[in-house]
């Protein structure tokens, strides 16, 4: 593992850019429906390996400032790549910042996506952001039980806002992270 790689760390990952040498991880998990159904507004499964490479490339160059990006969640523990979290700004928003994640579902049920989501705000705020949102479908109930995790305020339902259709809206400001990791420490 390169350091230049490490986006953040917390107690069980390290949060990092997609390395070149993944896309077999990533197409694994975006090639099921279980995952892919909650991405964007037309969820596809990927077909091919091609696809990864491509969207790592892709996301490597979009999300140059580190500040915002979609990374790859590596445990610590194994080496194996959970999955990824996400920190960027809202299509069709008004400089409104979305945080997110997909994890493979063997990864999941060991709150990995909490950590990394909490470490994903974490930097956020650290790097200025006064507030973040995360969009969920309104099935998504597994999402949905994360943000509030993370001590998210559920808005309820918006409609064609960021995306189209109605999503589950949730949004933490800097003070109510402030304030939740101050009684966290006491």
């Amino acid at each position: 593992m390169t350091d230049n790689l490490v986006v953040f760390e917390t107690e069980r990952t390290l949060v990092r850019l997609w390395r070149d040498d993944e896309a077999d991880r990533m197409f694994d998990i975006q090639r099921r429906w279980e995952v892919a159904q909650w991405l964007g507004d037309d969820p596809k499964v990927m077909q091919d390996r091609s696809e990864a490479v491509t969207s790592i490339a892709r996301w490597r160059e979009r999300f140059a400032d580190l500040r915002f990006g979609l990374w790859a969640v590596e445990e610590k523990a194994t080496g194996v790549t959970a999955g990824s979290v996400l920190l960027v700004p809202l299509p069709n928003g008004d400089g409104e910042i979305e945080v997110g994640w997909h994890l493979h579902p063997d990864a999941w049920g060991r709150g990995l996506a909490s950590e990394a989501g909490s470490g994903a705000l974490a930097k956020g705020f650290a790097d200025g952001l006064d507030e973040v949102f995360a969009i969920t479908h309104l099935t998504n109930s597994r999402s949905q039980r994360v943000c509030r995790r993370l001590g998210m305020t559920d808005l309820g339902v918006f409609t064609d806002r960021w995306y189209r259709g109605e999503s589950q809206v949730f949004r933490i400001t800097l003070a109510e992270w402030e304030s939740a990791n101050r009684s966290a420490v006491r």
